[in-house]
């Protein structure tokens, strides 16, 4: 499996870094998956999962999206030649891999589109998944599938569709907000996903080509986590903005790809792009804040159980905001969120979701317990607290899409005046 060489393996204080950030992003991870109480909840048609012959551990699954569209996904090899590397000077550009996930059309024959490549999985299994306390073998991570086909068309009925980016937690692959980026697609939204290179524990590019985090400091002070945090966060600002600009070329008919790879049929024609939403878990909720206030195509932003850093902790947004948290951090205990919110003049709500944790934002809330039954993961309450997944999962997928349903899609809802009426978990805190 080839790798980069300018990116030397992560040491177990990457977990600590971000256990040690407590108000921020503990252990990356990313969000679940959303729905709306005012659209259709028929679920969309799994596709069927090919065997994998040379599947070892045990085998995993993610629950389907609930939108009534199937979905497609393809992968973009995306090079900025106009700055260097952020994270590595000695590049002398930046280079990222992004999904694009979208409504498609049913039938045909394209592949299933795999949770993470097979020289990530294997990366993962041998890297990542013991600092979750899941041994290496332990898990099939190369065979959990997703519910989206590699390069399906568009789905023609869908006409232009409002585009959300999404930004995992710092350290985190973004794999790991399969669940919720599904739902979004299957509702109606063309969603992107951005791996940040040199700080997610492994990012594929072509040709299995595995480029891994560069090292910590050795010594993680409050004040270095901090001056990290920041470093990455300014890395993925930049990492977005020019995102989208690869995107407005897309939708302009040139294709952004390294290797120029074939695009699904309909998707230069799909997107609406003044209508851009951006959210994130952990440090990437900070990071869609950040680019709300920085960048006038990000009409609306939510933050996913994150502390905030940079500029935008002293000057808030102008624009609808939503914070969805867990049982780890308070507006009492994180300073960050009281300057936010009270600099923060646009629409603005913030929900708790009681008994979870952190990583109850991400796809371990569906994979940790389908493991727990079978093998001893000290972490798993620690990371995804006692909250029942599947309750979980349903009260982010009602929230989240019915705020991005509200401020793209201009779509009432009254969710937010009292979402406890239909999810008890759910309470408001702002």
């Amino acid at each position: 499996m080839p790798t980069d060489p300018t990116a030397p393996r992560s040491r177990p204080a990457r977990r600590e870094l971000l256990r040690a950030a407590a108000a921020t992003a503990v252990l990356a991870t990313a969000g679940t998956a959303c729905s709306t109480t005012n659209s259709p909840t028929r679920p969309a048609a799994k596709p069927t999962a090919t065997p994998n012959p040379s599947a070892t551990g045990r085998p995993v699954s993610l629950p389907a999206p609930t939108g009534h569209r199937p979905i497609g996904t393809v992968n973009l090899h995306l090079v900025d030649r106009t700055r260097h590397d952020p994270l590595v000077p000695s590049k002398p550009f930046r280079e990222l891999m992004v999904s694009v996930w979208y409504p498609a059309e049913r039938g045909g024959k394209f592949p299933v589109a795999p949770w993470l490549g097979s020289a990530a999985a294997a990366d993962w299994d041998k890297r990542s998944a013991p600092l979750l306390t899941v041994r290496s073998g332990a898990v099939d991570w190369r065979g959990i599938q997703t519910h989206a086909r590699i390069g399906a068309p568009v789905a023609r009925p869908a006409g232009k569709l409002p585009v959300v980016l999404f930004s995992s937690g710092d350290g985190g692959d973004r794999a790991l907000g399969t669940t919720l980026v599904e739902e979004l697609a299957s509702q109606g939204y063309v969603v992107v996903t951005i791996d940040p290179t040199y700080e997610v524990d492994q990012v594929e590019f072509p040709g299995g080509r595995v480029v891994r985090n560069t090292p910590l400091p050795e010594k993680l002070t409050p004040k270095v986590i901090e001056k990290l945090l920041d470093k990455h966060s300014r890395a993925r600002v930049a990492d977005a903005g020019f995102v989208l600009t690869q995107i407005d070329a897309l939708a302009h008919g040139r294709n952004p790809d390294a290797e120029k790879k074939p695009l699904p049929a309909g998707l230069p024609t799909a997107m609406d792009l003044s209508r851009i939403g951006m959210y994130g878990q952990s440090l990437g909720g900070s990071v869609a804040a950040q680019l709300a206030h920085d960048d006038a195509r990000i009409s609306a932003a939510a933050n996913l159980d994150g502390g905030f850093h940079g500029p935008v902790v002293r000057t808030g947004v102008a624009k609808p905001f939503l914070l969805m948290t867990s049982d780890v951090n308070t507006f009492e205990n994180n300073a960050s969120w009281k300057s936010f919110w009270a600099a923060s003049t646009g629409w603005k709500h913030a929900l708790h979701l009681r008994k979870a944790k952190h990583g109850s934002y991400s796809d371990l809330q569906v994979i940790f317990p389908q493991l727990t039954p079978h093998m001893k993961i000290p972490a798993a309450s620690e990371l995804i607290g006692t909250i029942d997944p599947h309750r979980s999962l349903a009260a982010q997928r009602a929230t989240i899409t019915a705020f991005f349903d509200v401020h793209l899609k201009n779509r009432p809802t009254t969710l937010f005046d009292n979402p406890s009426g239909q999810y008890p978990e759910v309470e408001i805190l702002r």
